[in-house]
């Protein structure tokens, strides 16, 4: 009976030799996609009348606001059409969105406070 070249040893370890190499490649390049999708986070100081955001430019992707209010008024955080609860002196919230790259105002929604100065713009790039 005669061996198929197909089924032989050095076929095989030929095989999986690629095998090694191909998830070797692969390593990296999955684990840089998988930090790239990472979520971003940003703490946002809410005091009377204004937003400190740390940082203030981000990449695009999955964004996670924590605000904290550190002011003697209730305040919230509306960005991108979403927004926070109300959040009491003292307390804090979070808000998650996903963002592309671009500018995209925030601003506190309670009555007079956007025009008091608690307003601006996030940068994603």
């Amino acid at each position: 009976m005669q061996r198929s070249p197909s089924s032989s040893p050095v076929r095989l370890l030929s095989v999986l030799a690629v095998v090694v190499v191909a998830s070797a490649l692969a390593g990296p390049a999955l684990a840089a996609r998988a930090h790239a999708t990472a979520t971003i986070k940003v703490k946002v100081t809410a005091v009377e009348f204004k937003f400190t955001l740390s940082p203030a430019t981000v990449k695009p992707g999955t964004v996670t606001f924590t605000v904290a209010n550190k002011g003697k008024l209730s305040h919230d955080f509306k960005i991108d059409g979403k927004k926070t609860p109300l959040i009491k002196p003292g307390k804090s919230a979070s808000l998650t969105v996903t963002l592309k790259a671009g500018k995209y105002p925030y601003l506190c929604t309670v009555p007079g406070h956007a025009a008091a100065g608690m307003k601006g713009t996030l940068v994603v790039k």
